[in-house]
């Protein structure tokens, strides 16, 4: 009986030791693979997946330790130590960030003081390693703030109003569970272990895993929560880029001797910018073009209400600066703060002349004689004052000129050098393209400027209007 002993002990030594190898290298899987899925999607909604990814791979290194010992390479021999005193301490910190992100109010301000009084715990922890050689000097505090932590988790995830008020997850069930398992494995251990009969390490690890398995469930349906979400968005983002695309000019006027193209690009699912012709007879057209600073679904509503709004101001359409203060008045209570720059310019076909005014607007380009020059004829932006006089400017037109409005999504893309396209680029492609009609040069504006600015991402939205004139 005496010769069997230490056989007993190393085939349980053995056994412990194969239960710690497999659990602790599924944690680092398991880990591992959490954070790989937060990086490949790298959003908000998914830095639970960081967070408990790293707070698996710890906990399955600390499980490693004990079976790997001293079978290491002689460079992680000598590191180990370090490394195990590391982190030990590493683990509850990352455990808290976890909880962190599927809390909300004063549940989530607590976890993050606990947050940070693990990590000061650590770092003490290590300094004291450091000096005595001893990792466990500050293993109380440290399992007295890991106690904290579990009793408000469990006071929280017991009461379905605290649930509901104050964690972020859909669900309560499953987590309910797990929360308890864990506690009840976790107190049972420091009941039995202390009094010489220590319990098998593979329910710590079970109790481990289920409350990750709880975790992972609650954050993936926080993730499939906000791609439901998200998707509703992008569907009612789409119905209304469809709608402000057909409240857009779905034709080009035909006037004689005057020729017009007109290009549009939003920069996002719907735009701040707008264009409109007001034709009022077979020989006199008149060409609105504006910009609403700012971007997206506030930008598009004014930008809609923009064409209501041209409607009923319709009947100063000869006169610009008459038809552009008229806008300015009517849009000035819905604004609310918005501001809108607005150019427009009202062409004669039958007299070949035009007349010209803007509110804040980037200036008219004219290219004639192989030079592009501006006309500017400007009054403030819409929305600052409800009254404002706009200066109209009266153009004689010339056959073989070309005239360009646009918004300063055309313009204000810059280069590595932070050179804007602006005029210049304009200038040197209608030099090189002269002979081109309009319709083909608004094309290749709108292709040279994503070439020429440094994220070839569209950055605002853009339009370009371009009247030849025969």
């Amino acid at each position: 009986m005496l010769t069997d002993l230490p056989v007993t002990i190393d085939r349980a030594t053995l056994r412990a030791d194969a239960i710690d190898l497999a659990c602790g290298t599924a944690f680092v899987i398991v880990g591992l693979a959490s954070c790989a899925i937060a990086f490949a999607r790298r959003r908000t909604k998914v830095r639970m997946f960081y967070w408990l990814g790293i707070w698996t791979c710890l906990y399955g290194v600390n499980v490693l330790w004990v079976p790997l010992h001293g079978i290491q390479p002689y460079p992680i021999r000598v590191i180990e130590p370090y490394a195990r005193a590391l982190t030990m301490y590493l683990v509850l910190p990352f455990a808290f960030l976890s909880w962190m992100e599927a809390t909300r109010g004063w549940v989530r301000r607590f976890s993050a003081v606990l947050v940070v009084i693990e990590v000061a715990i650590a770092i003490v922890a290590f300094a004291v390693f450091l000096v005595t050689g001893d990792p466990n000097r500050l293993l109380v505090p440290n399992n007295l703030v890991a106690a904290l932590g579990l009793a408000v988790l469990l006071v929280v995830v017991s009461s379905n109003k605290l649930f509901a008020k104050y964690c972020v997850m859909p669900s309560r069930g499953f987590f309910t569970f797990a929360a308890f398992v864990f506690t009840v494995e976790a107190l049972f251990s420091n009941i039995i272990n202390p009094l010489g009969h220590p319990m098998p390490n593979i329910f710590e690890h079970l109790g481990f895993a289920i409350l990750l398995a709880a975790f992972g469930h609650s954050a993936l349906q926080m993730v499939e929560q906000s791609e439901r979400r998200l998707l509703g968005i992008e569907s009612e983002l789409q119905v209304a880029r469809e709608i402000q695309v057909s409240i857009l000019p779905t034709t080009v006027p035909e006037l004689t001797g005057v020729r017009i193209a007109a290009r549009y690009q939003p920069a996002a699912s719907v735009a701040g910018d707008f264009y409109e012709f007001l034709q009022t007879d077979p020989q006199s057209v008149g060409i609105l073009v504006a910009d609403v600073c700012g971007h997206g679904v506030p930008a598009a509503l004014i930008a809609s209400m923009l064409k209501v709004a041209v409607q009923s101001v319709a009947s100063s359409a000869d006169h610009p600066g008459e038809l552009l203060g008229a806008l300015n008045r009517t849009l000035a209570a819905p604004l609310r703060g918005q501001l809108v720059s607005a150019s427009y310019l009202w062409i004669d076909g039958k007299a070949q002349k035009a007349r010209y005014s803007a509110a804040g607007h980037p200036p008219m380009l004219r290219w004639r004689n192989g030079r592009l020059e501006a006309v500017e004829s400007n009054g403030l932006l819409f929305g600052v004052l409800p009254d404002v006089v706009y200066p109209e400017r009266e153009i004689a037109l010339t056959k073989g000129e070309r005239l360009l409005i646009y918004t300063d999504g055309v313009t204000e893309p810059e280069n590595l050098q932070g050179v804007e396209f602006g005029a210049g680029g304009l200038q040197a492609l209608l030099a090189k393209n002269g002979m081109e009609s309009g319709a083909e040069v608004a094309t290749r504006v709108f292709a040279e400027v994503p070439l020429w600015q440094v994220e070839q991402r569209q950055q605002d939205d853009m339009t370009l209007v371009v009247v030849d004139v025969l």
